[in-house]
């Protein structure tokens, strides 16, 4: 079999960006079983719930649903246990700090395949009030449509 290249997205959790401000974006390996991957080839994972959290020095990854494999017997995994994930001592210092400091979490935008191997990308993000969401609902809502009048004066409307 030939190896993979390239990106493929498995699952995105595109709620993320709407309630939290992105501050900083990590990439992160992730410790899988062998049923595990073979769903995730299948795109059966969910985002959703998921967040990270870091204990004792070691980054987990919580709440993240990975369907069960189809053709798995009583080695399939359990879908919403928790995962650990591979980062850098330098990373993981970094991060310990950082949400120390501040009301940060850490949240997956995405997960996806890299040349074969599940990485997930982590953001550092800090939550969004009620008044914030809805400032950039106004703000995309202003530039489509100062776009969309741009093109009418460029076709001569």
């Amino acid at each position: 079999m030939a190896k993979e290249k390239g990106r493929n997205v498995i699952a995105t959790n595109r709620k993320a960006r709407h309630d939290y401000t992105i501050l900083d974006t990590y990439e992160a390996g992730i410790a899988l079983l062998g049923t595990e991957v073979k769903s995730l080839r299948e795109g059966k994972a969910s985002l959703v719930d998921a967040f990270a959290t870091i204990d004792d020095g070691e980054v987990w990854l919580r709440s993240l649903n990975i369907a069960e494999y189809g053709s798995g017997s009583w080695t399939n995994h359990a879908p919403r246990r928790n995962r650990k994930l591979l980062m850098h001592r330098r990373e993981i210092d970094t991060l310990i700090g950082k949400i120390r400091d501040g009301n940060l979490t850490l949240v997956p935008l995405s997960m996806y395949f890299s040349d074969g191997r599940v990485k997930v990308e982590l953001a550092l993000a800090r939550g969004k009030q009620a008044h914030d969401k809805r400032q950039d609902i106004a703000r995309r809502t202003a530039q489509r449509e100062v776009a969309r009048e741009v093109g009418r004066r460029v076709k001569g409307m």
